[in-house]
């Protein structure tokens, strides 16, 4: 690695500091030669086990295209959900065409798709950029000393059905109680200024998700006395810690990333509603999602057109007219048995690309909460954010394939099954979950935690595997993580009370000239304090495949066939 380095540095190119392998806690603005390998000084990876007689060895595969309709979004839909551009760096999105941060399930299981067997799970992984402009360290190193970092969470009142009197009171109270606990997490952070602590982090974050879930359960039960559904209200309980500070010297113009529409929430407006009009109401809040999500689909098909006046007179506008008269619908259920509620139409107006920081759990008057502002938007034909800059590369591959398990034969897997694997945040949260995935073509049987560099003919290739074991109940879980496990890398065998589903694993292969490579000038999008780090490489995945869709996978898989 040092011969290769120094080769490099001999034909006079630059390098700088940069944060690798899980962060030195330090942030730079530009990628480091530090951070790329020829993939031949990589060590082969640990075999895989040999299947037993029990195996699953089949493989089902999936093309869901690589993303050339353009479907760009910061949303994390699966650790951040309801929170929009929560990622601050942007996703490729294949498959369902109408997700974002908060598309309800129904809407999701009713979208379109570009998997080409109706597939609509969503599948989305950061965009890789080649970027030949070198920043200046001091610039980024100063910001840092000035930032103050800020405690996030996922609105809870904006998923919540309507409710009666009763449980309105109790609800509310426990809302407060949220609020209490974010506003203690945050001044807890003020000790961090300037740097970035793994162990405040954990500690803070750990806590706070302790006393969340605590209270979260608490609504739960309320909502289910009243006969309402809380829904998935646990995978609102993880909060994230924000360096959005070192969002430096960015513009604000330009047009954002696979446009979306931004309509007032509603359900956070609602008080206390008749018993006798809860599921009437609940119905119109539902369509009023599905609604939203439709526009959004909508607006994924025509990203070729990019016309405004088409997008306000086909999508925007039609979208606030069936709003309004939605809306009307609720006011007169609630009418019938009560107050009609006044000022509810004035919620019908959408808009496009105005994607402000909504699904925080703040008030706005608490300093370290949340955010004062919007977070910054995609801007620009690159579809830019700070620090994450440069032309993005499209896969020329993107490898789907649902596998088997060496132990024992896979079950299928729930519909609307949340999965992640990797970690965006491997420098302000440590390493432990974070994956090395890095590769190129021909050399698949060794992966790196840093960026590759490939012999001629060869592609770079990012192999991301996900948890093959899930806990037989859940969806989801307080951390989007404990729901799911991997099996054990010797045996295959799950951990106890687990058992296994079909694996995920996605591959993306990229073509990125040799000299881009020699030049460290390719780079993953991140997180602020990331910095590019090719060790916060993650995916994520939602399962929108059909029952009958599952069962053909599961069959396949179990038969030890390949099957499409």
């Amino acid at each position: 690695m040092v011969a290769a380095v120094t080769a490099v540095a001999a034909a006079g190119v630059l390098t700088a500091t940069f944060v690798s392998g899980g962060g030195r806690g330090a942030a730079s603005a530009e990628t480091s030669l530090a951070d790329f390998v020829p993939i031949e000084k990589v060590a082969v990876t640990l075999a895989p086990p040999r299947p037993g007689t029990a195996a699953s060895a089949g493989v089902f595969t999936v093309d869901c295209g690589t993303n050339r309709i353009g479907k760009f979004s910061p949303d994390n839909p699966v650790a951040q959900p309801g929170v929009k551009n929560g990622a601050e760096h942007v996703h490729d999105f294949v498959g369902n065409l109408a997700i974002d941060a908060d598309t309800p399930d129904a809407a999701l299981a009713a979208a379109g798709t570009t998997c080409r067997n109706g597939d609509r799970s969503s599948y989305f992984w950061p965009v890789v950029r080649i970027d030949r402009t070198v920043r200046a360290d001091a610039e980024v190193a100063a910001a840092l000393r000035m930032v103050q970092p800020t405690v996030s969470c996922p609105r809870v009142a904006d998923r919540l059905p309507a409710l009666p009197a009763s449980a309105r009171i109790a609800v509310d109270r426990d809302l407060a109680a949220l609020d209490r606990q974010l506003v203690t997490a945050a001044n807890e952070m003020r000790a961090s200024r300037g740097r970035i602590d793994q162990r405040l982090n954990a500690s803070v974050l750990g806590r706070l998700r302790t006393e969340r879930a605590l209270v979260i359960r608490r609504i739960s039960r309320t909502v289910n006395e009243t006969g309402g559904r809380p829904g998935e209200l646990v995978s609102l309980v993880d909060c994230e810690i924000s360096y959005d500070g070192l969002h430096t010297g960015h513009p604000a113009t330009g047009s954002g990333a696979s446009p979306t529409v931004t309509c007032p929430t509603v359900r956070d407006k609602l008080a206390a509603v008749p018993t006798s009009a809860l599921d009437e109401v609940n119905r119109n809040l539902d369509l009023l999602e599905r609604q939203i999500a439709e526009a959004n689909e909508r607006l994924s098909r025509a990203q070729g057109n990019g016309d405004p006046t088409f997008t306000r007179n086909a999508i925007v506008e039609p979208l606030t007219h069936e709003r309004a008269a939605t809306l009307d619908r609720i006011s007169i259920a609630v009418g019938r048995a009560g107050l009609r509620p006044t000022g509810l139409g004035t919620l019908a107006a959408c808009t496009l690309d105005r994607r402000a920081a909504a699904g925080r759990q703040d008030s706005g008057n608490n300093p370290g909460i949340g955010d004062d502002g919007a977070l910054p938007v995609p801007q620009g034909p690159n579809l830019e954010l700070p620090n994450n800059t440069g032309r993005i590369v499209q896969p020329s591959q993107v490898l789907i394939e649902y596998r088997g398990n060496p132990a024992t034969k896979v079950t299928a897997m729930p519909r609307f099954l949340r999965a992640l694997t990797g970690d965006a945040k491997p420098t302000s949260r440590g390493p432990a979950n974070a994956r090395a995935t890095w590769t190129c073509s021909g050399f698949t049987d060794r992966l790196s935690d840093k960026y590759p560099i490939c012999p001629r003919s060869s592609r770079v290739m990012r192999v991301q595997d996900f948890p093959g074991c899930w806990n037989g109940r859940d969806t989801d879980s307080e951390n989007h993580r404990t729901h799911l496990a991997f099996a054990d890398p010797e045996t295959g065998a799950c951990p106890p009370a687990f058992v296994a589903i079909p694996q995920l694993r996605i591959s993306i292969s990229y073509d990125i000239p040799r000299h881009i490579q020699l030049k460290g000038q390719y780079a993953l999008d991140s997180f602020p304090e990331e910095n590019h780090n090719p060790f916060s490489d993650h995916n994520d995945f939602v399962n929108v495949n059909s029952d009958k869709q599952m069962r053909k996978i599961v069959s396949c898989v179990n038969a030890g066939r390949r099957c499409t």
